[in-house]
């Protein structure tokens, strides 16, 4: 089979022998697979490991127990490995969806139903990532989001946010492409915070960043709650949302930051701020993202800004590293 191999900070395509499937495993070929945001922090600044990066998938059946040869599945993207679970996409024993064939395990396996196109069903795993992160927000009906970073998951959460009803939801983001596919999303404001400081709206919402202890022991503190969702994993991004947060909120960390960052706690202390991180999600939160895309309760199509054979990965990356340019670019192994 044809794969793409992560080599130091190189992507190269090569031939390599086909995966044989083990005990519970099934042989599938890819059809879709998303490049994630993490790929891209990965393949700069990871161990120099060799590994196929793809866990975003949709893939047809080769060869199952379970499921016959042809079927579209989508899987949790975990299996059993000699080192106990390994993570798909970034193991350098199973390959991941960037290749001809993988393995997946047939427990976590997934029909796609309602004949859903492949490049949209392989957006299942990222919508999931969505769900976990609004799950674990503690949200209500007075709470008022703000989503920083409108790349993929930034995208997954807004989109989960507007199909549970929730809102509203502000939306921060430097690229223009992005902050419109926010509006198109359902983003009740968007903002270019290299015009606006996103923390400066939380006044109209009746929420300041100083602590009145006097009116918090008479409860007579804001209605509102603010729940912030951190999409970047920029080394200086939580800090900056300490910093312009009001008292009393809550922020999900959701990008994935490798580099080691510096918080001032005594400032989350006096605003008494909540900060919990998330990550995957459950076997129910990512069959609900499958449904949620076939029915047609969330809109995939418009998350997607490209396809690329193999040959084009390298190229892709390169692509998404500039956020006016693309949002998700999806890898189909056929195309080559």
């Amino acid at each position: 089979m044809r794969a793409v191999v992560r080599r130091g900070t190189a992507l190269v395509c090569e031939d390599m022998a086909d995966p044989v499937p083990g005990e519970g495993q099934a042989l599938v070929k890819p059809l879709a697979c998303g490049i994630c945001g993490s790929d891209l922090h990965v393949l700069h600044t990871g161990s120099a490991a060799a590994f196929i990066f793809g866990h975003e998938y949709c893939a047809e059946v080769v060869d199952s127990k379970r499921f016959r040869p042809g079927t579209r599945v989508v899987a949790m993207p975990f299996t059993p490995g000699p080192r106990g679970t390994e993570l798909i996409g970034y193991s350098t024993v199973f390959p991941g969806g960037f290749a001809e064939r993988m393995l997946l395990t047939e427990e976590l396996m997934l029909e796609v139903p309602n004949g859903l196109e492949a490049d949209i069903a392989a957006l299942t795993e990222p919508l999931a990532v969505g769900a976990h992160g609004v799950a674990r927000a503690q949200l209500d009906k007075d709470s008022v989001a703000l989503i920083i970073g409108m790349g993929p998951v930034g995208a997954a959460v807004l989109a989960n946010l507007k199909a549970q009803g929730f809102g509203p939801v502000i939306v921060a983001d430097f690229s223009a492409a992005r902050r419109a596919r926010a509006a198109q999303m359902g983003a009740d404001i968007v903002i270019d915070p290299g015009q606006e400081d996103p923390h400066a709206r939380w006044a109209d919402f009746g929420m300041g960043g100083r602590h009145d202890p006097m009116a918090e022991a008479l409860g007579r503190h804001a209605k509102k709650r603010a729940v912030i969702f951190e999409c970047v994993g920029n080394p200086g991004m939580l800090q900056s949302i300490i910093t312009g947060a009001p008292f009393g909120a809550e922020i999900l960390l959701l990008g994935v930051c490798l580099q080691p960052d510096t918080i001032v706690p005594a400032l989350a202390v006096n605003k008494q701020i909540s900060i919990k991180t998330a990550i995957f999600y459950t076997a129910e939160e990512f069959a609900r993202s499958l449904h949620n895309l076939a029915e047609g309760v969330i809109d995939g199509r418009g998350l997607i800004t490209g396809h690329v054979g193999l040959s084009g990965v390298a190229d892709a990356f390169a692509r998404l590293a500039k956020p006016d340019d693309h949002m998700k670019i999806m890898v189909e192994p056929w195309r080559d």
